[in-house]
């Protein structure tokens, strides 16, 4: 792995921790909502199409020998959204959306005068295994967004360092609700992927954290009992809801099969607010008048020009969003390899495999 490539994978800050980030009102109605809105579909489901397009997000690289398949990947982990393009879908929710504190505390962050609320997503997972070895959230850049690009590509090009004149400033306030025992602490690597990783570690009951994770590589732990992280009969379509025999338990279902019934206790509840940060009124401008705005073809351009000046022969794909010969050879080239220090309390899935 290129030492260059990776050196600029470091957040603007180190993440600052938040207690007591939602008050309880707020986490009442936040899960509420999920149990009212439900069932919500695998996290794998919802964003990828190949496995070749999982691992362009990741960390581009397995063992050698293993052929990877989506099923190596699979764990019960669900997403949903409460706000999307910066508007709330639920009105009950707008304060923990429009969160004046958090705004506050992004602008802080950033040093910079404007702040955009954009969205408010869930993960919630009973006991589960994490068998990502350390990633990036889907990195911005002007004129590109997960409803026009897919999220393994921005991550490529965030990886690659071709494109970071278009780069958007975001920031996150990510909390945890988990009541459970056993694991669900938050691995990151603050200082690059070569550096050393820090933890926040449990108890993560509305403790939160203010990062930026599109720079920053991270992962969450495997939580609760290991007898329970892998429920016979899970599938890419698999789905939770809250159990209906249960006022606070949730359940999995396989299509009309039940594999597995959790009760509150093993819940791992993650809040994830983000927004767009402008340093300044003309920053703002820039990204809301779209002047100086990126799009696929000229994506595409970029990555075969610097192909070419690597002298690497590529053929220009038809279809570059899903073309998986080009996937795998933008990974090959342009991937920065997986964390290579990892706690001992929480060591490499890749390892323990």
């Amino acid at each position: 792995m290129s030492e260059a490539m990776s050196s600029h994978f470091r957040p603007v800050g180190e993440p600052l921790v938040v207690d007591g980030a939602y008050r309880d009102d707020q986490h009442a109605r936040l899960l509420q909502a999920v149990r009212d809105n439900g069932p919500w579909k695998l996290i794998l489901a919802q964003h990828f199409a190949s496995v070749e397009e999982l691992i362009a997000t990741m960390s581009g690289a397995m063992p050698e020998g293993v052929t990877p398949t989506l099923d190596m990947f699979l764990t019960p982990a669900f997403r949903g959204f409460f706000a999307e393009q910066g508007v709330c879908k639920h009105p009950e929710l707008e304060d923990c959306f429009y969160n004046s504190d958090f705004m506050a505390r992004t602008r802080a962050y950033w040093n910079a005068q404007y702040v955009r609320p954009e969205q408010l997503m869930f993960n919630i997972q009973g006991p589960a295994d994490n068998l990502d070895p350390g990633h990036l959230d889907a990195v911005t850049f002007r004129g590109t967004h997960s409803r026009s690009t897919p999220i393994w590509l921005m991550n490529i090009m965030a990886k690659s360092g071709l494109f970071q004149d278009w780069l958007l400033k975001k920031a996150q306030v990510i909390t945890w609700f988990y009541k459970g025992e056993v694991g669900g602490g938050f691995t990151y690597w603050p200082d690059g992927p070569h550096g050393q990783p820090r933890r926040i570690a449990a108890p993560m009951w509305n403790r939160g954290v203010v990062v930026q994770n599109e720079m920053m590589y991270h992962r969450g732990e495997p939580n609760g009992p290991v007898e329970m992280r892998h429920p016979e009969g899970l599938d890419l379509h698999s789905l939770i809801e809250a159990d209906p025999d249960d006022a606070t338990g949730w359940r999995i279902r396989t299509d009309d099969r039940v594999i597995q019934h959790i009760p509150e206790q093993e819940i791992r509840f993650l809040v994830h607010w983000g927004a767009e940060v402008y340093e300044d009124l003309d920053e703002m401008k820039k990204v809301m008048d779209h002047t100086d705005d990126l799009d696929t073809q000229r994506i595409v351009d970029i990555f075969m020009a610097d192909l070419k000046q690597r002298g690497i022969q590529c053929d220009e794909p038809a279809d570059p969003l899903h073309d998986q010969a080009f996937i795998m050879q933008l990974v090959d080239v342009y991937d920065i390899g997986a964390p290579s220090i990892y706690p001992p309390e929480a060591p490499s899935p890749l390892q323990a495999a």
